[in-house]
């Protein structure tokens, strides 16, 4: 059977590709086998993948054991902690659309005839995924697993209430002392932090629809555990070759509804439906705003973890993982459960014998926190194509809101007014021109949430944004607003004062001022523009699509 591989090993013609092999170090018995490309997402700035080259080394070791050739090539990662609050964010979501097309161009043009893919953080995820559904070839991914929680003061701890603690101590609620005491003890070690954040949010989503193999996305870091999974995962994709199963035969319809369903009941990050939509237009999959609203409605929330709720990864994976949760949801039909996965077996056969071995890490469909899912989507007259809230970490006094605009065009400005503590109870703070082509980059705002919720505001205030917000933000964080402010949305016409009704259950969120209003409003409007004009983020705030498209780059048609 011919491989895609003997594209540059086989043949007269191919001597020279032969010779670049041989001069680094590759036998002839290797250059026989299925070649595997293993993409490892590995650096000295990213906690999540420190460690990443243990685990690509596992990787290569089970391709081996497999009867392939595994060759690791490298992608690039952004930690969105580091980059936080500054310049740098407006790099994070940009750098998604550079790794799949990373991805894309290593394996065109080496010719790989399978992938493992080795990431474990936010865009790193997704955009890993993206380049392997693009091309559709045989792939699994494999992460580096989550980072145990920090312990301060005796309490579970994890980067979410490390932020808080700056707003805490701006507030003077603790001392430099107690800053000190968090700085030191949150983030224990190597892994992806240890929240229901974005990274963990795709990990447990690859395990759900099917491309990685069931543990990835709980099984903590430092545990032997994922050392073994590595292994497994370079034999399941010699596995995938020779069954011919492309990526693209397990994501699917099909499977992303599956993902959707698991979104719901774990309480993903509000940026997993900016990745699940990008991922399936990869995929070539219709996927709209209206189906989150509508899995939601019909699947349960289970799991409150960080920043809801006060357990984490490792508490979700000795209650029985996303595995659990997936038997758990087929007890109500929302799980399709013939769908092939990457390990060669069905939905159904990987959850056999699986149930819930902690109920404080994962309800069950009979006694869930909410009848409905952990993500919500809301329209109205400032989001004529809606936005998005992480419902699960809103308190409940906070899903239905009304309150006075406070506006700023800029991430830096709210955050001065915050710490200054000119924003009040009641008040609905607004950032704008943050969103994918205004910002440009779309930048993850942790910093204003946690501010607010480290000065005990997270139960009064609302914060809305064209731009995103954090997986470990909480409270009434709604982000997504689209049209952005930058692309004439009505968010860019809200004016200081202006009166915001959200409506969180109701999936409705709007300002008082009539049509006519904002007609007149618009006459003298004139959209602020990117204030990047060169380079990269440049080009990307020309070509970027709408954030209810996924934020995705090129031609959508």
């Amino acid at each position: 059977m011919s491989k895609r591989s003997d594209n540059v090993t086989k043949g007269i013609e191919k001597a020279p590709m032969r010779s670049l092999f041989y001069a680094m170090g590759y036998t002839k018995e290797e250059l026989e086998r299925p070649l595997i490309g293993v993409v490892s997402a590995h650096s000295e700035i990213v906690p999540g993948h420190i460690n990443l080259d243990k685990i690509t080394e596992a990787v290569k070791a089970g391709v081996r054991m497999a009867g392939g050739t595994p060759i690791m090539v490298p992608a690039i990662g952004v930690c969105d902690g580091i980059a936080m609050g500054h310049i740098g964010m407006k790099y994070s979501l940009a750098s998604r659309e550079l790794i799949a097309d990373s991805v894309e161009t290593m394996a065109m043009a080496h010719q790989f005839d399978g992938l493992v893919l080795v990431p474990n953080c936010d865009k790193i995820v997704p955009g890993m995924v993206m380049g392997a559904v693009r091309l559709n070839i045989p792939t699994v991914v494999c992460s580096g697993g989550p980072m145990m929680s920090g312990l301060v003061d005796g309490v579970e701890t994890s980067l979410s209430k490390m932020f808080e603690a700056v707003g805490a101590r701006k507030a003077d609620m603790i001392d430099d002392a107690g800053l000190e005491e968090f700085e030191q003890n949150t983030c224990p070690g190597c892994g992806s932090c240890s929240g229901m954040y974005t990274a963990n949010s795709m990990n447990c989503l690859c395990e759900a629809i099917g491309i990685a193999l069931p543990g990835n996305g709980t099984i903590p870091a430092v545990h032997s555990g994922r050392i073994m999974l590595a292994k497994h995962a370079g034999m399941a994709i010699m596995g995938l070759i020779e069954k011919d199963i492309k990526a693209r035969d397990i994501i699917n319809e099909k499977s992303i509804r599956n993902a959707l369903a698991c979104d719901m009941a774990l309480g993903c990050s509000s940026n997993s439906v900016l990745h699940l939509l990008a991922i399936a237009h990869e995929a070539g999959v219709e996927l709209n705003l209206e189906l989150f609203n509508e899995m939601s409605a019909k699947t349960p929330n289970l799991c409150h973890l960080a920043p809801a709720g006060g357990t984490h990864m490792h508490d979700l994976n000795i209650a029985g993982g996303v595995q659990a949760v997936i038997a758990e949801l087929n007890k109500k039909g929302l799980i399709d459960t013939s769908l092939m996965t990457a390990n060669g077996r069905t939905v159904g056969e990987n959850i056999e014998g699986k149930y819930i071995k902690d109920d404080n890490a994962i309800k069950s469909v009979d006694a869930p926190y909410s009848e409905t899912g952990g993500l919500a989507i809301m329209w109205g007259n400032i989001a004529q194509e809606g936005c998005v809230v992480k419902r699960s970490a809103v308190a409940p006094e906070m899903l239905t809101h009304a309150g006075p605009a406070r506006v700023f065009d800029c991430e830096e400005d709210a955050i001065d007014a915050i710490y200054k503590g000119k924003i009040v109870d009641g008040d609905v703070v607004v950032i704008r021109y943050e969103g994918p082509k205004g910002g440009p980059g779309m930048r993850e705002m942790l910093n204003p949430t946690s501010a607010l919720a480290g000065m005990q505001l997270d139960k009064t205030v609302a914060l809305i944004t064209d731009g995103r917000f954090s997986g470990a933000s909480r409270g009434a964080s709604i982000g997504h607003v689209c049209p952005e402010a930058a692309s004439d949305g009505n968010i860019g016409l809200i004016q200081e004062g202006d009166i915001i009704e959200i409506d969180i259950p109701g999936a409705k969120i709007n300002a008082k001022v009539s049509d006519e209003e904002f007609d007149e409003r618009r006459k003298t409007y004139v959209p602020r523009e990117p204030n990047v004009k060169s380079g990269w983020l440049y080009r990307y705030s020309k070509m970027v699509a709408p954030s209810s498209k996924g934020a995705v780059m090129g031609d959508l048609t």
